[in-house]
């Protein structure tokens, strides 16, 4: 086996539609390359309408129209057995969901049946691929659930039952309880107080030590990552524009979006406006030539204007895409703030 469990190459998926005899195409992927090695956690950031969610679903095989793969592909190496889920048919990618790769979607409502309780929803989920029936398959369920701090009575509960955490400790329990060596987590704490969110990221982290699994989290929240992530990756207007060991991308961001997305972290005494970003992220239908930033840059020259910068190694474990990265430069103001050097 080799260190990474996941490698992606030159992966496009489009939405691509047609309204009244238009053919319109969404670029909301637009080839990433990446690897995620086996045992980590993989930090994935960005705002909103980065692309984070539909390469999540790509990942997870979840795809579904006016979504498409284009082209690239997404190779799995399970105990020994790699799969590519670009070219896999239905039957092998079902024979690795929820055993060897499970996906922890945005929302428990998503994944729960409001009519249909908890336990039958293990079932649903969990029996064949753990090949257990009755009492055993109880007893394996309400032993998992013990570890989540839920009691047995969940299993009788409608999800309306239940709160907003304990809900998703039950998306939680249901993705791992086949103890998969691959977890996608896709916003697991939108919509969760503080407190509730510290307990699930917590829960979340000690089942995945526990398991050695390995994890991709998405959020747009930077704090998170720096509590939970080994590595991150930022994706911008369906592009990797920069990945590196989670330390290192606080203290030494080499893109000017990264460099933003830290500084806007908010600091306990610190009461400092923190300038907006300009503009807003480009028409991924119309993307703009050259870097898909540079409208927003404070770096931005000519040559960003027409040519789309590779993403290469800048140092052990890191790499970006900007033409000017030695330029953006840290600036610490009482060891944490950072901002973009012009």
């Amino acid at each position: 086996m080799t260190d990474d469990i996941l490698k992606v190459s030159d992966l496009k998926a489009y939405y691509q539609m047609n309204y009244y005899g238009n053919n319109f195409e969404v670029r909301a992927v637009d080839g990433i390359d990446m690897s995620v090695r086996r045992g980590e956690v993989y930090g994935i950031a960005g705002e909103s309408s980065s692309g984070k969610s539909s390469f999540v679903k790509v990942l997870a095989a979840a795809i579904r129209p006016p979504l498409r793969l284009v082209s690239g592909s997404v190779r799995y190496d399970f105990a020994g057995h790699p799969i590519d889920l670009a070219t896999a048919d239905a039957r092998d990618i079902e024979a690795i969901r929820w055993k060897h790769l499970s996906y922890i979607m945005q929302g428990s409502m998503s994944v729960l049946n409001p009519v249909r309780r908890i336990g039958r929803t293990f079932e649903d989920f969990a029996s064949r691929p753990l090949n257990l029936r009755g009492r055993a398959f109880r007893d394996r369920i309400v032993a998992h659930l013990e570890r989540l701090k839920l009691p047995a009575e969940v299993l009788q509960a409608y999800p309306h039952e239940l709160s907003g955490g304990m809900r998703q400790r039950v998306t939680i329990g249901l993705a791992t309880v086949c103890h998969p060596e691959f977890i996608l987590a896709d916003e697991p704490t939108t919509a969760l107080d503080v407190v509730v969110q510290k307990e699930v990221l917590k829960l979340l982290r000690d089942i995945q030590k526990e398991m050695g699994a390995a994890v991709i989290f998405v959020t747009h929240d930077m704090s998170v990552h720096a509590n939970v992530a080994d590595r991150v990756g930022i994706i911008y207007a369906g592009n990797l524009v920069e990945e590196g060991p989670t330390r290192e991308m606080f203290s030494a961001p080499k893109h000017p979006y990264t460099a933003h997305l830290v500084a806007s972290l908010p600091r306990i005494g610190d009461t400092a406006q923190r300038p907006a970003l300009d503009g807003r992220p480009p028409n991924l239908a119309k993307p703009p030539p050259g870097c898909r930033f540079h409208p927003r840059c404070p770096l931005a020259v000519e040559r960003c204007r027409r040519e789309a910068p590779p993403l290469e190694t800048v140092s052990p474990d890191h790499r970006t895409a900007c033409w000017r990265w030695s330029e953006v430069a840290p600036l610490v103001d009482h060891g944490m703030r950072q901002e973009v050097v012009r």
